[in-house]
């Protein structure tokens, strides 16, 4: 839509001869923004609720830094996944405020004066070599201008670490689990919460776990759901979505 459109849209919007319902229908599908080797789809997260983010095996350095300056020149959060401290100090040379989310191997760029959502998350993880996957689910969410707490290393063989935090994680909205080996976490956690559990099982550990395929896949708790393998970024764009639709839990009986 070029910006003729766009003013003949707004003004008819102005008029009353469309209403807010028809122009955000139409805005939904504005063409996206053409590069060499890539199309950003700036109006994403107007259509699906989730905006654009840069997964960065693969591209260039040249090519992360354009593709971040495009998105946060729109005035969004910006978030890199997959990500190192040498292509982060190529983005803060544009833009010093951005942060770079070490374990989680992210570079986040908050920009929207946006209120955090009532509710929050939970993010869970068994063991402290599991906190890099957990912490990219924490950052993805919290891009998401959702509030978050964090549970790390509670794994079932110790399981009187995770009972001591059951008023935390009855509070929240969703659960996001990270666990490797036998990834048990998962279905303990369902057993002890209301809310829906998003498991992610992680490519660490001992054993037969076949870098991740034997975790979580067969949970014996009702609520569970599963993502794939080492994928925080995915749990944590489902919990955001989910924590929008939710009331903060009451514990009141």
């Amino acid at each position: 839509m070029n910006t003729e459109k766009l003013t003949l849209l707004l003004g008819q919007v102005k008029d009353g001869k469309v209403s807010i319902e028809e122009a955000l229908h139409t805005l939904r599908h504005l063409p996206f923004e053409s590069l060499d080797y890539a199309h950003l789809d700036h109006h994403r997260q107007l259509r699906c609720g989730l905006p654009e983010v840069i997964y960065c095996p693969g591209k260039t350095t040249a090519q992360i830094v354009e593709i971040f300056d495009r998105l946060a020149q729109r005035g969004h959060n910006v978030l890199a996944t997959r990500t190192d401290r040498e292509t982060y100090e190529q983005v803060a040379q544009h833009y010093p405020e951005a942060r770079f989310e070490e374990l989680a191997r992210a570079i986040s760029l908050k920009q929207e004066a946006v209120c955090p959502s009532p509710g929050h998350i939970a993010v869970v993880s068994a063991g402290t070599g599991d906190i890099p996957v957990a912490e990219e689910a924490r950052v993805t969410a919290e891009i998401l201008n959702q509030q978050v707490i964090t549970i790390y290393d509670v794994g079932v063989a110790g399981i009187h670490r995770l009972l001591n935090y059951q008023t935390q994680l009855q509070s929240a909205n969703v659960v996001i689990v990270v666990a490797g080996m036998e990834g048990a976490l998962a279905s303990v956690v369902g057993g002890l919460v209301a809310v829906p559990v998003i498991a992610v099982p992680t490519s660490i550990g001992y054993g037969a776990s076949f870098g991740g395929l034997a975790a979580m896949l067969n949970s014996c708790a009702a609520g569970v759901s599963v993502v794939n393998i080492d994928n925080g970024f995915s749990a944590g764009c489902i919990a955001a979505l989910i924590n929008r639709q939710s009331k903060p839990v009451s514990m009141e009986k």
